[in-house]
């Protein structure tokens, strides 16, 4: 019978696979346009009514484009709209959430320390904060407070610092990281499918007919595309961050979480001037790599590492329960813990990695199915094999996870 367990990985696989590749797509064509809206240029060879124009070089071609604020003299059949990197990207983070936090809610999404939730729970309030993060923020939009997109800006900081602060209240430090990155991914494409995407279309629409556009709707959509550009980096590092227990699993991660979203800013006001041809702001890259060296101070702070003793319920206790599990017990503190302990005693590491702990019967029945694909059927670890587990040892793991008979249905 095929193994359940590793066809969802599998699937994992491939959805993460569509999720990195739509995601380059995305802030490929993102950066690209940003760049070259900022580097357009005014010359006498101008047609009527365009705005500006840019030479570029690749591939071995020459490329001529110009931007037209309005239609041009003859507008053309056929328009390529760059919409769906975004819908993609969206899509297949969404499924990677649903895979991974909500059907291994009590692995992944749930930490009874910071809050007891049950499953449901849970997945009710990550659901509920991506919703309520577009609605927040496109009523604050709309409303006067938006008339100014400096201050808009800044009450979008504020609002990101305090779902930072709450995540981390909620969720466990590896969710809580993850989820402000969905929160603000979820801006992001809500902008580009209600309000970037529908703006365009009503002034295209306009200029088929022959009527005059109404300026608003270039405007708010340009606003919209702007927030975008400086949130993109810090999306990307929140993503990433589930691998590094010294972002998540620290007593300061919401700070971290906060500081990281104004190195975009830094970041990005750099290339921004850069492609504007305004110079060179050096002070930017300063900024940032203070900012930066602040995060990594701010990461020497204990770590927030799951408790010794987690109950003992649901599949975990089916695997605790399961033929050969303690001599998994003795397999793995001795063969993984010494690395995967609150306080590890192999040279050069010195946090468990990806902040798991296997010391104790309960947090190895807990990580059951990790162990299974790391440590039984792949040798993925320990890494390089390096304390030398067996074969035999390998062989035992495997037997007792199927022996539990939750071979693809526990989480």
């Amino acid at each position: 019978m095929y193994d359940w367990v590793v066809l969802g990985d599998w699937v994992e696989i491939a959805v993460r696979w569509l999720h990195v590749t739509t995601a380059v797509a995305w802030i490929g064509s993102s950066f690209y346009f940003i760049a070259l809206d900022l580097g357009l240029r005014k010359t006498p060879s101008l047609p009527p009514l365009a705005y500006g124009e840019e030479w570029q070089v690749h591939g071995g071609g020459f490329y001529h484009i110009q931007k037209y604020l309005v239609a041009p003299e003859m507008m053309p059949d056929h328009l390529t709209w760059f919409k769906w990197e975004s819908y993609a990207t969206w899509l297949s983070g969404f499924s990677m959430l649903v895979l991974v936090y909500y059907l291994g809610s009590n692995l992944f999404l749930i930490d009874p320390e910071v809050m007891d939730l049950t499953p449901w729970q849970a997945i009710g309030i990550s659901m509920g904060s991506l919703a309520f993060g577009w609605i927040a923020y496109d009523l604050i939009c709309k409303s006067r407070f938006g008339d100014d997109n400096t201050r808009l800006m800044i009450g979008l900081y504020v609002i990101l610092v305090c779902m930072a602060w709450g995540y981390v209240h909620v969720f466990s430090g590896r969710a809580a990281m993850l989820h402000l990155g969905a929160f603000t991914a979820s801006i992001m494409t809500a902008n580009v499918f209600f309000i970037i995407m529908p703006n365009q279309r009503i002034v295209v629409a306009d200029l088929k007919a022959g009527r005059t556009p109404d300026p608003k709707y270039g405007k708010i959509a340009k606003q919209r595309s702007t927030h975008n550009n400086y949130l993109t980096l810090p999306v990307l590092f929140l993503m990433l961050s589930n691998h590094y227990p010294l972002v998540f699993a620290t007593q300061y991660n919401w700070i971290i979480a906060s500081l990281v979203f104004l190195m975009g800013v830094t970041i990005r006001h750099w290339f921004n001037s850069k492609h504007a041809r305004k110079g060179s702001p050096h002070w930017t890259w300063f900024l940032t790599a203070l900012l930066f060296l602040i995060i990594a101070w701010l990461s020497t702070a204990p770590m927030r590492l799951p408790p010794e003793e987690a109950a003992l319920d649901g599949a975990a206790l089916t695997y605790a329960s399961a033929d050969g599990f303690d001599d998994v017990v003795s397999i793995v503190q001795g063969r993984c813990s010494m690395c995967h302990a609150a306080e590890p005693g192999y040279d050069g590491i010195y946090y468990a990695p990806k902040g798991v702990v296997l010391e104790t019967p309960s947090q190895i029945a807990h990580q059951a199915q990790r162990i299974y694909m790391q440590a039984g059927i792949t040798h993925a670890m320990p890494p390089a094999n390096l304390s030398f587990i067996e074969p035999e040892e390998r062989a035992a793991i495997v037997k007792w996870f199927r022996a539990a008979g939750h071979s693809g249905q526990d989480s």
